[in-house]
């Protein structure tokens, strides 16, 4: 093996110091700027120092196109082609022979390798390279490299490195690690911030800066977007525009071919210049030759787990301070560079410090499945340096019960550990092997390809979201997005040679939505309305189709894509499934009961017996009600109307009020509440025993609520009721008048004539309270309102005489009202 110098880097002048630190310390945290080296001299200077002698090194690095280029990068120093001493492993492609050493893979591999091998035979360190990005995988992997050092591996090392990192954070998980700092090398960089906050679109904006910029700057420009789809639009705006024939405009993501990728990356052509537009891929791990201008639309889409709807879907956030200067420093690598970042320099300084790890927002069902696996299903004997949030692994356990990967100890199943060595989301892998069973393994594994690809029909106009268009994509003639197709096929294939399925054992008959719901059992749904696009899901969440899809007719679907917030989300993918299907291959989650319980819309109770599955009811049947489940249903439905569906009269209403007041007056504890909310709160005490029977409103006009009311308080405290606020009270004229209780002090309305003869107030509460008395004309009209008889008698009355007189000559108007009857 021989190394061949090419290139000065800066990070060799702490390589001495590095390799000596390993001599007496296990862990080192690497500090080093974008540019300085690290990722392609520090596996090497490592590989050929004697504490590693005749051991491997294995590499973690974040993204394929990264590792490939730095396994090429590292070979061609070696004057050696990949897979000989240096050799990188990525899904589904594996370049190493029996003389690699180091091997650089990406995230998941790292996990499944640490899982079947955890002593790692033959392996003398693991570096993380740009762990700074913090994706779940990387924490995950470095939380498993921990354990197998504390307490299988003594001897392993561990090398974090990255060039924005809390160095001293990480150390304490590390037991202190040392903290080595590579000042690097970075050409000086002009930055320039946006002067205000426009509201333009994103893509106006970026395609205005790069105008300006190819007039204003020489050298090859890097545009940093959130995804695909504003490349795409870029890309058609830039086509729009008379651009120098000397541009040339790539675009660089995850999804593109290799080839496509490693066009972008080579320099351009004598004469030319380059426009890459690129997502985050372009952050770290890659110098791009010939870039000196960097354009930051400030942007990242990242996924986020949504407990409550148990999904995740795609956001669009704003970038933290670390990664603005990642990107930034893409311009200043390889000479003086200028940045331009599309957003003010006062909205920088909100801008979160660092991005948020992954494993706080994202869907930890495979993290879940990998903790099982290791022993340790709530993960609390490993250090993570951000630890799982709860209720995300709470959900990610109940998902995993779901589909059979662990028990209800919450042990692994032998279903689990075959979803386990699948190297895919544990729903996905739920499908391969449940789907094999049924005879759909080759159409599983189909699907479960083009699940985990971008939409093969993406950019085409009118595009259902059925699954079905998908699949006929796949192996039909079109040419449209072949480089998807292609990596959709490869994966597939390797999906049925780990699963071994058997082609010969298949069905011919086939569902998409039967796959799909074994996949995402929480998201078989059925129509809520007929004629409409609304579903309902088992899970409890709404979901719409678009306008136009030929899905709309089929009661139910299992959906495999969706998006939005909230209880309501859209749909991007589905498949039909029918009842009969569900039935038969979910039998176990399918739940008969009798439900009874109040219908509004009707104001009765009904009954059914129901099948359910989760939210959805796929079959009911109705039955008389009886018991008292229908009480408690009945009660439920008053609760919803109000006490007013209650047949309330006079007496009822009177003995209600006269407690309320007289219980607000005195303040005595020994009188009921009979207010209405705690009237509705305590309808079982009072009011359940003389249910029986009824169903409905309508038969609820039946009860004497008056009884009911009676009976509800003792007899002492009735009569007690009853002397101090009656309702009723005897006249002079004979008339038993009732009192009104209802304003809050008890009134007594009442013709004039009635009271002749009556010289003081009626009182009540053992004569305390004046009762306030509203006299009325013959007509049932006001006079005057009084709580002092005598003085109205004394003051007013002869006024009031002489008006009624001619008025209502027919009536009696005497002139002593204190003696006339």
């Amino acid at each position: 093996m021989m190394l061949i110098k090419k290139e000065i880097f800066p990070i060799e002048e702490i390589l001495p110091q590095l390799i000596a630190s390993f001599t007496h310390t296990k862990n080192i945290i690497l500090s080093a700027p974008p540019g300085a080296g690290k990722t392609t001299q520090v596996p090497i200077a490592l590989l050929n120092s004697e504490i590693l002698k005749n051991k491997k090194i294995i590499m973690l690095e974040p993204r394929r196109l990264a590792a490939r280029r730095a396994a090429e990068f590292m070979s061609a120093q070696l004057d050696e082609k990949v897979g000989q001493t240096i050799g990188y492993r990525i899904r589904g492609e594996s370049v190493v022979s029996r003389n690699t050493r180091i091997e650089v893979v990406t995230e998941g591999i790292l996990t499944r390798l640490l899982q079947h091998e955890p002593d790692l035979p033959g392996v003398g360190a693991i570096i993380f390279d740009e762990f700074h990005e913090r994706s779940i995988h990387a924490d995950l992997g470095l939380a498993f490299a921990i354990d197998i050092q504390e307490n299988l591996r003594e001897d392993l090392r561990i090398l974090i490195m990255s060039a924005t990192l809390d160095g001293a954070t990480i150390s304490k998980i590390l037991s202190n690690a040392k903290i080595i700092d590579s000042k690097g090398k970075i050409y000086p960089i002009t930055t320039h911030y946006s002067r205000f906050t426009s509201e333009k679109q994103l893509e106006v904006r970026i395609v205005a800066t790069i105008l300006r910029v190819l007039q204003e700057e020489e050298g090859d420009i890097l545009v940093f977007l959130p995804g695909q789809k504003e490349i795409k639009r870029i890309e058609n705006l830039l086509w729009e525009k008379n651009l120098p024939e000397d541009v040339l405009i790539h675009s660089l993501f995850g999804d593109a071919s290799y080839q496509q990728q490693s066009i972008a990356l080579t320099p351009a052509p004598s004469g030319k210049r380059k426009v890459i537009l690129s997502t985050s891929i372009a952050e770290t791990s890659l110098t791009i030759d010939g870039v000196r201008i960097v354009i930051d639309s400030g942007l990242a889409r990242t996924a986020r787990f949504d407990v409550r709807r148990g999904m995740s879907g795609l956001v669009t956030i704003p970038i933290s301070k670390a990664v603005a200067d990642q990107r930034r420093g893409r311009a200043g690598r390889q000479q003086p560079g200028v940045c331009y970042r599309l957003w003010t320099e006062s909205e920088h300084e909100s801008l979160p410090d660092y991005p948020q790890p992954e494993i706080k927002v994202a869907d930890l069902a495979s993290l879940a499945l990998n903790l099982v696996r290791w022993g340790t299903p709530d993960g609390a004997n490993l250090k993570f340096l951000d630890p799982p949030p709860e209720a995300h692994l709470l959900q990610a356990q109940k998902l995993l019960k779901e589909l059979g990967a662990v028990d209800a100890s919450g042990k692994l199943t032998e279903h689990g550990r075959a979803m386990a060595e699948l190297p895919i989301h544990p729903r996905l892998s739920n499908m391969i092997l449940r789907g094999k069973k049924l005879g759909l393994g080759t159409l599983a594994c189909d699907v479960a390809a083009i699940l985990e690809e971008r939409d093969m029909l993406s950019g085409i106009k009118d595009k259902d979201i059925d699954l079905e268009s998908r699949v006929h994509a796949l192996y039909g003639k079109s040419q449209k997005d072949s480089a998807t197709r292609e990596r959709i096929i490869a994966q597939s294939q390797r999906l049925k040679d780990i699963a071994k399925i058997n082609k010969t054992a298949e069905k011919k008959n086939h569902s998409l939505g039967l796959l799909l719901a074994l996949a995402y059992p929480d998201r078989i749904a059925k129509k809520r309305e007929p004629k409409k696009l609304r579903y309902l899901m088992t899970s409890g969440t709404t979901a719409s189709l678009p306008v136009g899809s030929l899905l709309a007719r089929e009661e139910f679907i299992a959906i495999g894509e969706v998006d939005g917030i909230g209880t309501e989300v859209r749909i991007f993918l589905a498949a039909p499934i029918s009842q009969e299907e569900i039935l038969d291959v979910f039998v176990s989650n399918i739940i008969e009961e009798a439900e009874i319980r109040w219908n509004p819309a009707e104001e009765t109770v009904i009954a059914r017996n129901i099948l359910r599955f989760g939210a959805l009811v796929l079959s009911e049947k109705n039955i008389t009600p009886s018991g008292d489940e229908v009480v408690t249903a009945l009660i439920d439905g008053i609760r919803q109307m109000g006490l007013n569906c209650l047949p309330w009269d006079k007496e009822s209403r009177s003995l209600q009020q006269r407690c309320e007041w007289l219980r607000s007056y005195q303040h005595q504890n020994d009188l009921p509440d009979l207010s209405e909310q705690n009237l509705l709160n305590t309808l079982e005490i009072w009011l359940s025993p003389f249910l029986n029977g009824i169903w409905k409103r309508e038969q609820l006009k039946s009860l004497s609520l008056l009884k009911i009311l009676q009976s509800h308080i003792f007899k002492s405290v009735n009569h007690k009721i009853d002397k101090l606020a009656p309702s009723h009270i005897k006249l002079p004229s004979g008339t038993n008048a009732f009192l009104d209780y209802s304003s809050g002090q008890p009134i007594l309305a009442v013709k004039l004539q009635e009271l002749f003869g009556q010289v003081e107030t009626p009182k009540i509460v053992d004569g305390k309270i004046n009762i306030l008395i509203h006299l009325l004309s013959p007509a049932n009209r006001p006079l005057a309102v009084t709580q002092d008889l005598k003085s109205f008698w004394k003051n007013i009355y002869l006024e009031i005489r002489t008006q009624m007189r001619s008025r209502y000559p027919k009536h009696f108007w005497p002139e002593d009202p204190f003696t006339a009857k």
